[in-house]
């Protein structure tokens, strides 16, 4: 649950970067929270809004987070736009997403794993 709290205290950190672990467990947390509050939402109020507020609301640290993990690829966060091309930008985003950190210091900050090592 940690990294999800982590990802939500740097709420606009655009810049460093950040692990795959850190990514892909605020994703996975994010999904269950999110279709928690879509059956919820359904159950008792027949409408989705209570999941559309909380997606509206970690819009800004999801995209924070995507960003600082192609930063840890050695990629600018501009290749987010990439997912805009139909079925081949997701896929080739996906990749990117999922793809190790470069393991020496970039343009983008330290490797995170190794400072993680270290604290």
């Amino acid at each position: 649950m940690h990294w999800y709290i982590d990802v939500l205290k740097k709420y606009a950190a655009f810049s460093g970067r950040a692990r795959r672990q850190e990514y892909w467990m605020f994703t996975l947390i994010s999904s269950i929270i999110y279709i928690a509050l879509m059956a919820i939402d359904i159950s008792l109020l027949d409408t989705g809004v209570i999941a559309v507020i909380y997606e509206l609301a970690v819009l800004l640290p999801s995209l924070a987070v995507s960003v600082r993990r192609l930063h840890d690829t050695g990629r600018s966060g501009w290749w987010l736009l990439i997912a805009l091309v139909p079925l081949v930008g997701a896929i080739v985003l996906l990749v990117f997403l999922a793809s190790d950190g470069k393991p020496e210091e970039n343009e983008h900050g330290p490797n995170p794993k190794l400072a993680a090592a270290t604290a």
